[in-house]
């Protein structure tokens, strides 16, 4: 067992759908509230189980929404009450995020926080123990740092971070400056990021001081940093908080921390990055779901579901399946066949990104039973 690392929070944004696992992930049983690996609990717990050791069990704070609670505490039963942060509807990752920093440095001044997603998936503890005690590092020299991925290959369903010179941070020997954030190319371009050892993919982690990060949003977005603010000044008064919460989340920007924070920063030569040498995915989709999953694999076809009734000859791809059903595929390659109670999904590992057009067209036409 490693000791926790003095100074640090780890802070879980889990929000969001994952609206491209649907129909496996809805409103009321989001992505990182299932196993998606066969490891034998949720993502969420996966997460925590990192985070815990480097943090410390009483350090961890996860954000999450109302609707979301009894299932987050069920999933970490050791959780402090203090540590859930709650929000009223979704507002994206800047306010969630922020919401975490603003109520943390009013406890802790001179704290440095790590934010991390809830429904990744990571492999190779020590090497990620590694990256993030380097974050921490950058983040005590006054620098915003984030955990760039070295691509395995010309993805295009991932973002990208453009390194520049090298950074000099005792304790953080691989850490560089950040030149920019790229958007998810097309193929021709992933390609050359691929080539270009420069590139990194962006895993979304974010280490810094809290009130550096305040400092940023408060640069960028004023009125957001000003209600972030006067949400913590209630956060700890049980009386204050709820009404608070209702009054003024709904009135905050939604917007990516990418945005607000990382690219802005960047352009200042205060955002740095470090390499993270562990595997990593944000599952972010049923291709990405077959690749990672080697649990109840026949064939070449991945199958997910604790009683799954699958016949298969020929057949590639995956199979997730929450019914008695019987399903069989023959002679189909690279298939995507979701089966839930009250909703069936086919499609090809090559358009697993449409996903979310479904979801939109549900939306658009009063189907959110189904969501």
């Amino acid at each position: 067992m490693r000791d926790p690392i003095p100074g640090f929070y780890a802070v879980i944004p889990a929000g969001g759908i994952g609206s491209r696992l649907w129909p496996l992930s809805r409103a009321d049983a989001p992505k990182f509230l299932h196993d998606l690996t066969g490891s034998g609990q949720t993502l969420l717990r996966d997460t925590w189980d990192r985070l815990a050791p480097i943090a410390g069990h009483d350090r961890v704070a996860v954000v999450t929404g109302r609707a979301h609670r009894a299932a987050v505490e069920r999933e970490l039963p050791g959780i402090p009450d203090r540590n859930v942060f709650l929000e009223s509807e979704p507002r994206d990752s800047t306010a969630a995020i922020g919401l975490a920093a603003a109520i943390l440095v009013r406890r802790e001044p001179d704290v440095i926080i790590g934010s991390f997603a809830a429904d990744h998936v990571i492999r190779g503890i020590n090497a990620f123990e590694w990256a993030v005690e380097q974050a921490i590092a950058v983040a005590r020299a006054g620098y915003i740092c984030t955990i760039g991925i070295p691509p395995t290959e010309p993805s295009v369903g991932f973002g990208y971070i453009r390194r520049a010179g090298e950074l000099t941070v005792e304790g953080a020997r691989e850490a560089a400056l950040v030149e920019r954030f790229v958007e998810k190319p097309d193929l021709a371009t992933a390609r050359t990021y691929f080539a270009d050892r420069a590139y990194l993919w962006n895993a979304g982690m974010f280490i810094s001081r809290a009130d550096v990060l305040l400092a940023e949003i408060e640069a960028q977005d004023p009125v957001l940093h000003a209600g972030l603010v006067e949400l913590a000044e209630a956060w700890d008064d049980r009386d204050r908080r709820g009404p608070a919460v209702d009054r003024i989340w709904p009135t905050l920007r939604k917007i990516a921390i990418d945005y607000v924070v990382a690219e802005p920063a960047a352009a200042k030569g205060r955002l740095a990055v470090v390499p993270g040498h562990f595997e990593w995915d944000d599952v972010g989709d049923f291709a990405s779901l077959a690749k990672l999953n080697s649990h109840g694999r026949k064939n070449d076809l991945a199958i997910l579901g604790e009683n799954a009734r699958i016949l298969s000859d020929a057949s590639s791809g995956i199979v997730v399946s929450q019914t008695a059903r019987v399903i069989s595929l023959i002679g189909v390659q690279d298939i995507v066949v979701v089966d839930t109670e009250d909703a069936l999904l086919v499609t090809t590992s090559e358009h697993a990104q449409r996903v979310k057009g479904v979801v939109d067209a549900l939306k658009l036409t009063g189907r959110g039973d189904v969501l």
